[in-house]
């Protein structure tokens, strides 16, 4: 066993995604009323992240976080428990008063490049089968959650061994569709 706890969901490896797979549901961690959120649709764009502002379950150095579109996300119970964690973000994280768990995040900005996509936490699911991570992004930006520099070069390594590429910042496509959306804002964008 590792003795980095990088994320509950990948630390013993991880496990793939099961074909046609078609969504299931994601519930707080209460022990009783869990707020119950549906999502309809196959993740995208697993990966784990670093980042200072997604939800980690305790102990944990990463968040795995994908991305399913908005109009397969709706809340099927206790939607009287969510709270925006943090109104000034560009992602609005939905999380359980009680707990504190992400249930989803939704960007409202409709001129962002990921409108359209909300943001979720798979072991939350009871189901198998969601999307394997794919990548590791914000790498770095664990420093920022206390983590000990002089950690990085195993983190790095062990998550290289767990097959997920790390990035300081997001994968080359998620970049690439970025840069795209500004050229197209623009007007530079050009097909090859």
């Amino acid at each position: 066993m590792n003795a980095l706890h990088l994320h509950p969901s990948i630390d013993q490896g991880i496990r793939p995604e099961q074909p046609g797979f078609a969504g299931g549901t994601l519930q707080c961690l209460c022990p009783t009323d869990k707020v119950q959120v549906a999502v309809n649709a196959q993740t995208l764009h697993n990966h784990a992240c670093g980042c200072t502002k997604c939800w980690k379950p305790a102990g944990a150095i990463f968040s795995v976080v994908a991305v399913v579109p908005r109009d397969k996300v709706s809340v099927q119970a206790h939607g009287e428990k969510l709270q925006v964690v943090d109104p000034n973000a560009v992602i609005q994280r939905h999380a359980c008063r009680d707990c504190g768990a992400h249930l989803f995040g939704r960007i409202e900005n409709t001129g962002h490049p990921f409108y359209g996509l909300d943001f979720v936490h798979t072991e939350l699911s009871p189901q198998t089968g969601w999307s394997a991570p794919g990548f590791a992004a914000f790498v770095s930006s664990v420093i920022e959650s206390g983590t000990p520099p002089a950690q990085m070069e195993a983190i790095r390594g062990r998550l290289r061994e767990l097959g997920l590429e790390p990035y300081d910042c997001l994968s080359p496509a998620l970049m690439d569709a970025l840069a795209i959306h500004a050229a197209k804002q623009k007007g530079t964008y050009r097909e090859a």
